[in-house]
């Protein structure tokens, strides 16, 4: 219930994420567009209890980002896969309780993978332009997915409350 639950977030903030686009493109700020998945990968990295459950979810999410995204497959599933698992080896230090938290992982998550987006592309693209015109857009993607994050942790922490199953009586404890 729970894998279907964030997957179908994960599936709506990807589809607002596309749309984002449209809307804040008219500011005229380059890379200010927000990954509004980036929050939800680390708010299961940090409360995921399975690890391989939720590698594969983050393999699924970032798969689908590679697809919505046009970028060549496999550069956000990896990356989505490798915040995960950062997410959930940082996970019991990184808790992310308060405002100011949510905020700061948000941001330090979303500039590990505008930098790793940037080292990616410069090893395996064949365009020595692109990854220095990436590196413009790092900062600003960081800012605006640290910005929306806290409202995507809350959307997170709903699901996850929503998702626990507790044992009714004479299923779980001693046998």
């Amino acid at each position: 219930m729970r894998n279907s639950a964030f997957l179908a977030v994960g599936i709506a903030l990807l589809v607002v994420q596309s749309n984002l686009f449209r809307l804040i493109g008219k500011l005229d700020i380059p890379g200010v567009t927000p990954s509004l998945l980036l929050p939800l990968i680390v708010f299961m990295g940090v409360h995921e209890y399975s690890i391989a459950r939720g590698a594969a979810l983050a393999f699924l999410l970032g798969y689908l980002l590679d697809l919505f995204a046009g970028a060549p497959v496999g550069l956000f599933t990896f990356i989505t896969v490798t915040t995960f698992i950062v997410a959930r080896a940082a996970g019991v230090r990184l808790a992310a309780q308060t405002f100011l938290t949510k905020l700061a992982l948000a941001f330090v998550f979303a500039l590990v993978e505008g930098v790793l987006v940037v080292i990616l592309t410069a090893i395996f693209g064949g365009d020595a332009a692109r990854p220095r015109a990436l590196a413009l857009l790092v900062a600003p993607h960081a800012v605006s997915t640290a910005i929306l994050a806290p409202l995507v942790f809350r959307l997170a922490e709903r699901v996850h409350q929503v998702t626990i199953t507790v044992p009714r009586p004479g299923e779980g404890g001693a046998r």
